[in-house]
């Protein structure tokens, strides 16, 4: 019985040796999955290196882009400093030239002053014109149009159908109105900005234009020449200086009146002769010009 029991403590002496061998597995296994992390870590430390290093070479690369350019820059800089510089050099003036110069310009303010001031006083010239016309007119029965000076007379009333010939009543109202128009224009604060006074003829569309040139020019011509007869108004200086500056026109039916709000052409109205004048618009312009020129 006691032998049996020596046999079973004999036999189960190998089960702390089994323990042992798990416990060394088990630290084997350990040891293998530290191996294991280290290596996967070491391996994404490494591809996190390469990327930082691509990086680092193109950060370097544009680096030296960027300090090329700058170089380039630098350079132009120096190419535009030593231009200025002679540039300066160029433009640097003694006392005596500044002082030169600045009487130059003092010289030309004070000339541009004065055309300013003359400029002024041709612009304003029609203005006045019109206004002491419209003054010499206001109880009269013929009109002087606010925009261009002129007046108009029918040629109803002036002339008999299709006839170029003055009529005696029309000839009692031209005495009262030419000496008046003309008389303006020709006194001496104004005549020397008129260039031209133009008398003018108009017919209605009626008739052919060809006959009707021919009709309102000769309309228009006796209307002159009863302004140049010393017998009626104008005294013969006058005469003279209007003959010096009077155009006679005929405009046939070129340019029509219509009647208000309408195309349809006033017959009656287009039939007309008009006494309007032009200033010296070639001297405005030239004095214009020579402002701008200084």
């Amino acid at each position: 019985m006691k032998s049996q029991r020596r046999e079973r403590a004999a036999f189960a002496e190998p089960g702390y040796w089994q323990s042992y061998s798990d416990m060394m597995a088990a630290l084997l296994l350990i040891f293998i999955l530290i191996i294991a992390v280290t290596l996967a870590i070491y391996k994404q430390k490494r591809t996190d290196l390469e990327k930082a290093q691509l990086q680092l070479n193109s950060t370097r690369t544009e680096l030296e882009a960027s300090r090329a350019d700058l170089e380039t820059s630098e350079e132009e800089l120096r190419n535009s400093l030593k231009e200025l510089e002679e540039a300066y050099a160029q433009a640097t003036m003694t006392q005596e030239e500044l002082d030169a110069a600045y009487l130059e310009i003092d010289e030309a303010r004070a000339e541009l002053n004065a055309t300013k001031s003359e400029l002024k006083d041709i612009v304003g010239i029609r203005t006045d014109i019109i206004g002491e016309l419209q003054t010499r007119f206001s109880n009269s029965s013929m009109k002087v149009d606010p925009q261009t000076g002129s007046i108009t007379f029918s040629s109803d009333v002036l002339f008999r159908y299709n006839s170029a010939t003055l009529t005696s009543e029309s000839q009692d109202t031209l005495k009262e109105i030419i000496p008046m128009y003309l008389g303006v224009l020709l006194q001496d604060n104004f005549r020397p900005y008129i260039a031209e006074i133009i008398i003018e003829g108009h017919t209605d569309t009626d008739g052919g234009y060809q006959s009707n040139m021919t009709l309102s020019y000769n309309r228009a011509n006796s209307v002159a020449k009863f302004c140049v007869d010393s017998k009626n108004g104008l005294s013969q200086a006058q005469i003279e200086l209007l003959q010096s500056l009077m155009t006679v026109n005929g405009r046939s039916f070129s340019n029509p009146i219509y009647k208000a709000g309408s195309e349809e052409v006033d017959m009656a109205a287009s039939r007309r002769v008009e006494i309007k004048f032009r200033l010296k618009e070639d001297e405005m312009i030239k004095k214009i010009t020579e402002v701008l020129e200084h």
